[in-house]
């Protein structure tokens, strides 16, 4: 059964393609038709490509790891904080610093950075500076949280990269594949999908229609993500009966051990009587 509906991708606008004369030949198995000068993509084929990609994400989700989401294109930049963030997935809105996969311990160091800033105001070091260095260490701390605060809790690379546009976001595509990781990206018709793994034929300008796009991805994230917490609980809720169960097993242990002594005990103390009493018996005779 189809996780996504063919009528919300056609009102959001999810089929609408570039003009004919800026297209990408390879993007020709996903379009459907030309219309006044533009490409329509065939939503049929976005329909089978976006719950292929929404599975593989769900599995993502329920394994434990994270998906990075980039989109710092005007139009996605507020829909993917809002919507990313309420699955719990870092995302990068604003500018993507270079080397922000292929040199991840030097953005984990700036991540630090912030946190050490944050530490020094809470425990009050941050009073003893300066006017001026306070002013220095605002500002600093004011750019690392644009650029990285929504990365702040991605303690190692993530297992995907989602990218909204591929054409303004190929730095971060080329990192991911220099680093085998898996790509999923919505590709419009003007676009190379080569280099992306699941490529998602849609409309990467209009809001409704990234909004469309990331509705079904956030929710099969959210359906791995509630997955993997109820087998946890699960698997609590079984360690916790076995640990109940372990004292009543060694309690029964010497409980059978007594049974089985006395058992033998009477068998042998019934045997010791029939022969008492066939030695009797000779002896009478």
């Amino acid at each position: 059964m189809s996780r996504t509906d063919f009528n919300t991708l056609l009102e959001a606008g999810v089929h609408f393609g570039h003009l004919k004369r800026k297209w990408n030949p390879k993007m020709a198995p996903y379009i459907f038709m030309e219309k006044n000068g533009i490409h329509i993509i065939d939503l049929y084929k976005t329909v089978v490509k976006l719950d292929e990609a929404a599975a593989a994400l769900k599995q993502i989700a329920k394994s434990g790891r994270r998906v990075l989401f980039v989109a710092t294109k005007k139009q996605a930049k507020e829909i993917v904080a809002e919507k990313v963030s309420a699955v719990g997935m870092p995302y990068v809105t604003e500018r993507w610093a270079g080397g922000m996969l292929t040199n991840f311990p030097t953005i984990r160091k700036a991540v630090k950075k912030m946190t050490t800033i944050d530490k020094m105001t809470n425990d009050g070091t941050f009073d003893n500076f300066s006017k001026r260095e306070k002013l220095q260490i605002a500002r600093q701390r004011a750019k690392l949280e644009k650029n990285l605060g929504s990365i702040a809790d991605l303690t190692r690379l993530p297992a995907a990269l989602f990218v909204v546009d591929v054409q303004k976001e190929a730095n971060a595509v080329k990192e991911a594949n220099r680093l085998n990781i898996p790509v999923f990206a919505m590709v419009d018709t003007c676009c190379d999908p080569t280099n992306i793994d699941y490529v998602i034929p849609a409309n990467d300008d209009a809001t409704k229609s990234i909004a469309a796009i990331l509705d079904t991805v956030c929710a099969a994230i959210a359906e791995g993500a509630e997955e993997r917490k109820l087998e946890k609980e699960k698997e609590a809720l079984e360690a916790e009966a076995n640990t109940e169960a372990a004292p009543a097993k060694k309690e029964a242990k010497p409980r059978i051990k007594k049974a089985v002594k006395a058992s033998v005990d009477a068998e042998e103390a019934a045997v010791a009587e029939v022969i008492a009493a066939t030695e009797a018996e000779g002896d009478a005779e």
